[in-house]
């Protein structure tokens, strides 16, 4: 067992000491009698608010807070399904465009402030995580087979 390292748990954290959040969650409720919409509506709700410039995460959110919708899944719709389908879904995937623009913003700061070490390594470790998530994409066809991660492109993407 020399020179091995300690096994880690399936739900840790990948950077960090600390422990995930490991469990299990209660299934989404497939009814919520409250909702009236039809899916063909939730749909036109759903295609107006991507209109508008909102992503996926806030257009859940909008539909919770404003529709009285807890989880689009209940219709049987997913929201990235539905802009696929309107040809709304933005190019990059939601997930890598917050990282992204996660990255833009560190590279910024590291540019006016270049001894902070702690920032230097959650932007390595941020990049990394775009370059892995660059190769999931690749292999489902989402994002061409020669792209490839540049912090300049990812300026010019995030703006």
């Amino acid at each position: 067992m020399e020179g091995r390292s300690k096994p880690v748990d399936d739900m840790s954290r990948m950077y960090s000491r600390r422990k995930g959040k490991s469990g299990s969650k209660a299934p989404v409720q497939k009814i919520a009698p409250w909702v009236k919409l039809k899916p063909a509506e939730i749909e036109q709700i759903i295609t107006k608010l991507a209109k508008q410039g909102l992503n996926s995460a806030k257009i859940g959110l909008t539909l919770r807070d404003e529709y009285g919708i807890p989880s689009v899944k209940i219709k049987e719709l997913k929201i990235c399904q539905v802009m696929k389908k309107e040809k709304i879904y933005p190019e990059y995937p939601e997930d890598m465009l917050n990282l992204m623009k996660r990255a833009v913003n560190l590279h910024n700061h590291l540019a006016k402030n270049k001894k902070d070490g702690i920032s230097k390594r959650g932007l390595e470790l941020t990049e990394s995580k775009i370059r892995r998530l660059g190769k999931y994409y690749k292999t489902k066809g989402i994002l061409t087979k020669d792209w490839k991660y540049n912090i300049d492109q990812a300026r010019l993407i995030v703006k």
